[in-house]
């Protein structure tokens, strides 16, 4: 359970539906994002079929995210390879660094990539199931299969499939295809990553399987598996857990914001902030305040606007003030964040810190303010 999860992008085809969301002091070192979609139904006019990406800048390191929903039967394993080259050909990001999808330090490559077991039939399949005999059934795997022979292939992992095949099912059950057409048991929904230059294999550790890039970049996988509890539909959903780790190649924020540890009183909400040179400011910037665990860049208790005005361009530090109707009626945890109009995006945060504003102090102020009028 993450303390904070803002959205970062999503993007939508139909069926097919990306998020990527983040820790919020991870949200300033998420840079260039930027979303794809690429329909292969119909012969490119329906987007049942296809993929959608979101692209980013993570700390300095690209990395992209790509949910596809392939051709379906068994015979059309080489059609889904047809369509996962034009869905990596048809897709191209703005930009010098990484324009096409494998031009990235780290690839996620998921969805239900459809492909089928191979040669085996029926009872051999549900059998193996039954015995927990899954390495016989990995050798018939098309999309295993095809990791030998594929070129585009190259570098994609893949965790072990441990768990039962994940379609198709009776909806409602735990019980593999009855009808009339009796769908032979298959790993349809997959999760591969993939990793630019890659060096030699690091070998598994006790909690996953590791692999890194010559950069020092290391990509591991905590766990890989389905989950039987849900029958909502034919194929039962799968998840996996990574760790990335990587050196830093950003670490300074676009934007530093100063606040004290608490705001005891209206005339303490007071928030200074700095920008690194190449920061490309706009006059509808602003600084909201947010309380802990907000979800979006829009969910915030106030704000104010950042504003840009002449006598600023020489200055190092600016300064913007709270007024008593930004600010909560009560306590709690808050944090601020400089949300940036040209970036579509916070590229600055706070550590949390107390608001402890009570109904007395609200009163002196209006009390002061009816004096002094």
């Amino acid at each position: 359970i993450m303390l904070l999860c803002p959205p970062v992008t999503s993007q939508r085809m139909q069926g097919l539906l990306l998020l990527i969301f983040a820790k919020y002091f991870h949200l300033p070192f998420l840079r260039g994002v930027q979303t794809e979609t690429t329909r292969t139904g119909l012969g490119g006019y329906w987007g049942n079929k296809g993929g959608v990406s979101a692209r980013m800048s993570v700390y300095g390191h690209t990395i992209c995210f790509l949910n596809c929903h392939l051709p379906a039967h068994m015979e059309n394993s080489d059609q889904r390879m047809e369509d996962f080259e034009s869905i990596l050909q048809q897709q191209q990001f703005e930009g010098q660094a990484a324009t096409g999808v494998l031009d990235h330090d780290v690839v996620f490559w998921f969805g239900d990539l459809n492909f089928r077991i191979d040669d085996l039939d029926m009872q051999v399949v549900k059998s193996a199931i039954d015995n927990n005999k899954f390495p016989m059934l990995w050798e018939k795997d098309q999309l295993n299969m095809a990791k030998d022979s594929e070129t585009v292939l190259e570098g994609f992992q893949e965790g072990p499939l441990k768990f039962s095949p994940t379609y198709k099912f009776d909806v409602g059950t735990n019980t593999y295809d009855t009808s009339g057409k009796k769908r032979k048991p298959a790993w349809t929904d997959r999760i591969l990553w993939r990793l630019r230059a890659t060096a030699p294999a690091l070998g598994a550790g006790k909690r996953g399987s590791i692999s890194g890039l010559t950069s020092g970049t290391k990509v591991t996988q905590h766990y890989y598996r389905s989950h039987m509890e849900y029958t909502v539909s034919d194929h039962k959903p799968v998840s996996s857990i990574f760790t990335l780790q990587f050196p830093y190649k950003v670490d300074i924020p676009l934007v530093t914001i100063i606040v004290e540890d608490e705001w005891n009183c209206v005339a303490d909400a007071i928030a200074k902030f700095k920008m690194a040179p190449n920061f490309s400011r706009s006059s509808w910037d602003w600084i909201g305040l947010y309380k802990v665990g907000f979800k979006h860049h829009k969910d915030y208790v106030g704000y104010v606007w950042a504003k840009q005005e002449e006598a600023d361009f020489h200055r190092q530090e600016h300064e913007v003030t709270f007024t008593e109707e930004e600010l909560p009626k009560g306590s709690g945890d808050f944090i601020l964040g400089y949300y940036s109009n040209n970036m579509s995006t916070i590229v600055g945060v706070t550590e949390p810190f107390q608001v402890i504003i009570t109904l007395h102090c609200f009163l002196e102020v209006k009390t002061m303010k009816c004096v002094l009028s």
